[in-house]
This record gives C-alpha cells, structure tokens and sequence, in this order.
C-alpha cells in the first residue's frame, strides 16, 4: 500500500488553523492510490530509529485538490515533522534539523518513481551576524539566554527575533539526488531564493497575533517551465490527528466502539460499555503541535506528459551518513551520501504492518522496494 504513494488526503481543520487564509477546512480521509482502504491514521516514532531522532519524524502526509475559491487548478501537498511538541516545549521550541533535508517526492506516471522532488533545506542563525541579541549590562554585552528578545509583531524578520529558520527550496526533476536542480524563488522578487521559517507559537504575550504572522509566511513560490506561480509555508500547526496514543498502544486498552444509538445521541442505546464519541476523549487534538511543510502548486505543472492525470506522491527525510549511527542498507546508493532515515505516504503501513526487525529498513528504502 505505501507503494503506490497517497492520492487523497486529510483536509484539515486544526492543521492549517481555521484563521488561516491557506489550506483550511475539515477532515477527510487519507488513502492510497487505486485500490487501497480509506482510514484515519497517523505516523508518530514509528520504527526504533526514528524514535531517537524526532527532527526528522515524518508524522502525516496529506493530498488534495485545493479548495479555496480560484485554486481549483492547484494541488496542495503538506509534509508534517516532529511529532508531539508539547505548546509548553521553550525556551528553544521546535527547530528543525539544519543537517537534514526534507523532501516531498511526485510520481506522475504511475512507476512508484519520483518524477518530481521539492527539497527543503534549513538553516538557523543568530541575529547580529551571529552573534545573537545582547544587552549592555555594566558595560558589557551579555548575549540573551532565548530566541526572542521581546514580543514580536507580524512580520516575518521581527527585530526582536534572536534565532531565525530559513529554508532554501529546490525542485529536482528526475532521480532526487541525480536530476536537474532547479534553486526556487519567491514569485514576487525571483532574486529571493529563500524563505523565513516563523517562530513557534510561543504565547500570547509574545506573538499576540500569531494568525496573522504565521499568514506572512506564506510565499509565492516561482517554478521552472510553468505558467503559473505555487505557494509555499513551512511553520507550526495544531496537530489534527486525532488519537488517545496511550490507551492504544498499551495493548489497546480502551473502547473504541460507540455507546450511543448514533453518535452524539447520548442514549447509551449503542454497544453496551461504549463510549460517546467525541474529540474531547482525544488526547492530541489541541493539545500537540507539528511542524508542516506545505505547498500548493499547478496541476498542470505536476501531472507530466507521460501519465493519466494521476499522482501519487510520499515524503522523507535525510541525514548525512557520517550522523547516523548505523546507515542502512542504501547508503551507498547515492553519490553524496544521504541517508534517508524517514518515509512516508499511507500512514500506520510501518507501525501495523512491517515487523519490528524491519522497521527501521523500511523506513530507508524506495517505494520500489516494497515488494519486498
């Protein structure tokens, strides 16, 4: 099933933020091309490796037609990364990995081989040169303890921003690490080839309008041989899979099935010892964020000459072999040494299906190679 690459997605109401003037909307159901079962599912620390390496943990994969009034001929693709960040998680919140690069791969003819890879690049430097922020106390600079030295506005280069993330965005078309590299640029100043990342919810005290700043992210994206511009966002959303992970996975220790007549009846007239369905029983839904890396681009320029009209298309995550302790088997499949550490398309394939010695190999090889 993780083959053959997600085709429809989850259309996400706490994803994307309901303020949000970008990819909103309520839930649907993720699932694999052709033939494969609709589900609500989720990815998170599910092989022994990633579990020790939460920057670089793909937890969602989402597909869709966009939309939003006018983006009907858009297709929009979100990446989610660094599962269970806890709204507390300061003072240094949730960066992602700048050794890693973060790739969402296109298959556009039906192969389970990438024709297209958009490949997020990420950097974080102190403000100052690098110095960071620092006060004068007794005559002396003392540099600051935290990423921010005072609240901070709606736009995105805030003065009082001490650590910023920006990402470079680069669409190889072909093999991901032998195809043509295409650096990408902002669609409103094509000399701009890069883009700030925002800070994380922090609170209200020190983002009072985080919509409207995370909003200021949104960038239009300039692509190779196409007619029309993309988007792009990268930045924290309220997580939207809904789960009680605990109760689930101590040997399913709960009672899924309802307890009403229908749901929200609250007749206990369902499956004696049922319970009333409800997001409040979920322990993730407005209580854990993830990082997402989203964008929105032309069908036209995605679907290629060669296919249906079809996609399909999953994610991963790389690191340089040197950081990983133990590369797996196709690591010396690639020129330039990456080694990926984090897949996904069809969520839950790794957590319910692949056994325990194998998690950590599925996880680095090609959808080709799932046959396996």
């Amino acid at each position: 099933m993780e083959k053959q690459a997600v085709a429809l997605a989850i259309h996400m109401e706490e994803l994307m933020n309901t303020r949000s003037r970008f990819l909103v909307g309520t839930m649907l159901a993720g699932t694999a091309v052709l033939l494969a079962p609709v589900s609500y599912a989720s990815s998170h620390r599910e092989a022994p490796a990633i579990s020790g390496m939460p920057r670089v943990d793909s937890t969602d994969f989402y597909m869709f037609r966009s939309y939003e009034a006018g983006r009907e001929d858009f297709v929009t693709l979100i990446a989610n990364y660094l599962p269970l960040q806890a709204p507390y998680g300061g003072p240094n919140y949730f960066a992602l990995d700048n050794d890693a690069i973060y790739e969402i791969h296109i298959d556009n003819d039906g192969d389970a081989i990438e024709d297209q890879t958009y490949q997020f690049d990420f950097s974080s430097t102190l403000a100052n040169d690098g110095a960071g922020i620092a006060l004068n106390i007794d005559g002396q600079d003392v540099a600051i303890p935290l990423r921010i030295a005072g609240q901070i506005g709606t736009a995105p280069n805030d003065p009082n921003i001490n650590e910023r993330e920006t990402y470079r965005l680069n669409l190889i078309k072909g093999d991901r690490r032998t195809g043509n590299v295409f650096p990408l640029a902002r669609g409103n100043n094509q000399a701009i080839k890069f883009f700030p990342k925002p800070i994380d919810n922090i609170g209200m005290k020190s983002i009072p309008d985080y919509a409207t700043y995370a909003d200021n992210h949104i960038f239009a994206l300039a692509l190779p041989n196409c007619d029309k511009q993309g988007r792009v966002f990268v930045g924290q959303r309220a997580e939207a899979f809904a789960v009680n992970l605990g109760e689930v996975f101590d040997l399913v220790n709960l009672v899924p099935i309802e307890g009403d007549s229908a749901p929200g009846a609250g007749d206990g007239g369902g499956f004696p010892g049922g319970i009333t369905q409800d997001r409040a029983n979920d322990d993730l839904v407005g209580e854990s964020n993830v990082t997402s890396l989203a964008l929105e681009l032309p069908i036209e320029c995605v679907i290629g000459k060669k296919g249906n009209g079809v996609i399909g298309a999953w994610t991963s995550a790389s690191l340089p072999a040197n950081l990983v302790s133990a590369p797996q088997p196709n690591a010396n499949n690639f020129p330039n040494r990456w080694v990926q550490v984090s897949r996904l398309s069809a969520p839950l394939v790794n957590e319910l299906v692949i056994g325990l010695p194998d998690k950590d190999l599925f996880n680095s090889a090609e959808p080709t190679q799932d046959g396996a």
